[in-house]
């Protein structure tokens, strides 16, 4: 299957523009110059905002506890901001139908920023206003571009973005007493959600461009596995949230399940492709993740080493891996990453090892999640340092976008 993702320009060439001439700002051209710029700023000031909330000495006006402002910031925050603006680019090639540009592109982002500072600086109903309001707006603006191209295909990826919308209104009506429901849950239910959208993009996308970087290779089809595999892990995720029996074999399940999948992409042939291993190795921790979560589910350890290895290592990992291939290429930059970027790489797998390893060592917690929480931020600085001037200038092959 050849997946029409994304479309790279020949590298160290400069191109006619095609289709509209290139307008406006080049940072408000299309929704992942700014969103991917603003994720990854906001995680570098989120988490090293966190050991401040944590021990009490910031306190969030909207009265969230420090482990919920933190949970939802980097769900709702960072990894949303990411996902909207893969999906206003990635879209605009689905359906070759415009997204949001210019002054739509920069209010939605107005909107997401007024979220964070609301969290922080509001009171709860403000920022569930704010907050709420950004991703209901997203969902309903994707949901009828896909509406309007007929796009059965990618309707999925609509009613994930919807149910995204849906769970994080519910934390909010959670947190102001709206709904009475543990606001925990609706956070967990939010990265269950994201995990089953890595799962169904990660399973067109890696393919994908692991085909295109070995000319020749061979990957077989296996789409009743691709099922299997993305059904067992949302069910076993739902059962695990609303901690009903069967969670721990159904995930346990999910896990062969995914690393099954996983092989049958031949991740070895990346090995000498950083831009591509990193997508392939971030996805390998959803098995990880989810056995973790089968363990916990059993009570055997603590839930929150299985919530760490999906929120930073398959997460945050693909969310590095996603911002940085397609920012090259959706800037006309060939697809060969550079030192800094490679460092990022390690960095935030080292992030995520030493965050399990965390919450599976309690006497090793604070050394651990301190030095996990410092390579995370070196991570996307690294990354702001590298992207910053590319996200906010033109092409380098003249083309719009």
């Amino acid at each position: 299957m050849t997946t029409r993702l994304l479309t790279i320009a020949e590298p160290g060439r400069r191109a006619a523009p095609f289709g509209p001439v290139p307008r406006g700002w080049p940072g408000l051209r299309l929704g992942f110059r700014p969103f991917y710029l603003a994720a990854a700023l906001f995680a570098v000031a989120a988490m090293a905002l966190w050991p401040a909330v944590f021990l009490g000495r910031v306190r969030p006006a909207s009265g969230l506890a420090p482990v919920l402002w933190h949970a939802h910031e980097m769900i709702f925050g960072v990894a949303m901001a990411v996902v909207v603006g893969f999906l206003f680019t990635a879209g605009k090639v689905w359906t070759a139908r415009p997204t949001p540009r210019g002054a739509a592109l920069g209010a939605l982002v107005a909107l997401w920023l007024a979220g964070r500072c609301a969290g922080l600086l509001a009171p709860a109903w403000a920022f569930a206003l704010l907050d709420g309001a950004f991703l209901v707006v997203v969902a309903a603006v994707f949901a009828r571009l896909i509406w309007r191209a007929r796009q059965a295909r990618n309707a999925g990826v609509a009613v994930v973005l919807s149910s995204l919308a849906a769970t994080n209104l519910s934390f909010h009506a959670a947190v102001l007493g709206v709904w009475r429901i543990d606001p925990a849950a609706t956070l967990l239910a939010g990265l269950a959600l994201l995990i089953v959208l890595e799962s169904v993009i990660g399973g067109r996308v890696i393919p994908a461009f692991t085909r295109s970087a070995q000319p020749g290779l061979t990957l077989r089809e296996r789409p009743a596995l691709d099922r299997a595999a993305i059904g067992a892990t949302a069910l076993g995720l739902a059962l695990w949230i609303v901690a009903l029996p069967g969670a721990a074999p159904m995930l346990a399940s999910a896990a062969v399940l995914q690393a099954w999948r996983l092989a049958g992409w031949k991740p070895w042939v990346a090995r000498r492709r950083p831009i591509l291993w990193i997508l392939h190795l971030s996805y390998a921790w959803i098995a990880p993740g989810l056995a973790l979560l089968a363990l916990a589910a059993a009570g055997l350890v603590a839930r929150s080493a299985g919530v760490h290895a999906l929120a930073v290592g398959a997460t945050g990992g693909l969310v590095l891996g996603m911002i940085t291939r397609t920012a090259r290429g959706h800037t006309g930059r060939p697809l060969e990453v550079s030192r800094a970027e490679v460092t990022a790489y390690a960095c935030l797998m080292l992030a995520a090892v030493l965050r399990v390893a965390a919450a599976l060592v309690p006497e090793w917690f604070a050394p651990a999640a301190c030095a996990a929480g410092a390579a995370w931020v070196a991570a996307f600085t690294l990354y702001v340092w590298r992207f910053a001037p590319w996200l906010a200038t033109p092409r380098i092959d003249g083309k719009d976008g």
